[in-house]
């Protein structure tokens, strides 16, 4: 196992009725703002419960975080910030939401000339205002951990810092009920891909780390289509089990002491940053091919997720892992997201133009290696075209 270090302070609360937590949470004397997306938060009852636990602080509201949230957008935030004095802010809705929050407490504190250069340039965050999450759709982890990625123009660049990851947050089962199948396929995926990213490695005698990240797969592959189906969509359990797994794919804990590869969200930023594919979308396209093309560099591990995740124990070594990256291909079909770039009709054409953009935002060494360059990407994109 490799040396780590792990501190996650983010309080969580999850069950039903469980946004009442705000009114303790945020300091009676704090100036929130709330931050939400397009406004389902109001159709769903949400919003309601949130301003209810709010009526005795003094509170704003911004609107508009879009699904990858834009720089453009967030931006706005700040002058509401700056004229009301807020010293809080409370993010409502998906990762997306959250994501953009963190931005903004960054931006918001920030000494630089622009914001962006946090993104661009790593400028390093030495402060950011204190964040509260209520999650309403699970699938990026975002209410849990320092990480935000935001998008502006065809760029979608990430960053991360434990001043933002968020003090508290709330995890209620029953706001995940008017979710879409698309919202919820997305968010099932996502989370399968988060665990894939820390576990499909090479080994490290990380047991602990292994077993945990084990349990969430086969938890996700279980679940995941019960809450597509008419028949158990509804069930309060499914979706329980569903978002603790998903806060649990990138809270840290499975990453601790354990290479992580992350290529396939590197490659997977450039459908989205270019073509607007939904993230957990391109995961679905882009990991299965990564599988392929690293299979003998990812030998060990595919064998381990073959045998222990999947059961399955007939067959050569080869064999096995052929049939384990077959079946998380049946699964992603499941869940009804694409498998292939020709599923969202890209191909050849497009594959030059996501190596251009991989190269233009230095993505020449991804991996746990650093052994993924262009060429070997341009080899994973070939494979995920059919």
């Amino acid at each position: 196992m490799l040396n780590f270090s792990f501190h996650n302070p983010t309080r969580i609360h999850f069950g039903s009725n469980q946004i009442t937590q705000i009114t303790n949470e945020i300091p009676a004397d704090a100036k929130v703002l709330l931050v939400y997306g397009t406004g389902s938060i109001k159709n769903n009852g949400v919003y309601q419960q949130v301003t209810d636990a709010l009526k005795n602080h003094q509170w704003f509201e911004f609107s508009g975080v879009e699904p990858n949230p834009s720089y453009e957008t967030l931006t706005r935030a700040l002058p509401i910030i700056a004229s009301e004095n807020i010293d809080y802010l409370l993010a409502v809705g998906g990762g997306s939401v959250v994501d953009g929050v963190k931005f903004i407490a960054a931006a918001a504190q920030f000494d630089g000339d622009e914001p962006w250069d946090i993104l661009a340039k790593g400028a390093p965050v030495t402060k950011a205002l204190p964040i509260g999450a209520v999650l309403t759709l699970p699938a990026t982890g975002s209410e849990n951990n320092g990480n935000s990625v935001v998008t502006r123009g065809r760029d979608k660049l990430a960053f991360a810092s434990p001043l933002v990851k968020p003090q508290f947050a709330v995890l209620d089962p029953a706001v995940t009920l008017t979710l879409s199948d698309r919202q919820i396929s997305n968010g099932v995926v996502d989370a399968f891909v988060h665990v894939m990213e820390q576990y499909l490695t090479y080994d490290v005698n990380g047991k602990v780390q292994d077993r945990f990240a084990e349990g969430l797969l086969q938890t996700l592959i279980e679940e995941g289509p019960k809450a597509l189906l008419p028949t158990t969509k509804d069930d309060l359990e499914i979706r329980a089990n569903i978002m603790w797994s998903a806060t649990m794919a990138l809270n840290g804990l499975i990453g601790a002491g354990v290479p992580q590869d992350w290529s396939t969200h590197m490659i997977g930023h450039e459908l989205t940053g270019g073509y607007g594919i939904d993230h957990a979308r391109t995961l679905s396209i882009i990991l299965p091919a990564v599988m392929k093309v690293k299979r003998n560099d990812k030998h060990g591990k595919l064998l381990q997720y073959a045998t222990r995740v999947w059961n399955i124990t007939d067959g050569s070594d080869d064999q096995k892992i052929s049939q384990a990256i077959a079946l998380t291909e049946g699964f992603f079909k499941e869940m009804q997201v694409p498998t292939r770039l020709s599923d969202v009709q890209l191909g050849e054409t497009e594959v030059k133009d996501i190596l251009a953009k991989l190269d233009e935002h230095g993505m020449r060494a991804l991996g746990e290696h650093g052994d993924i360059d262009l060429t070997v990407s341009e080899q994973i994109l070939n494979s995920a075209l059919v």
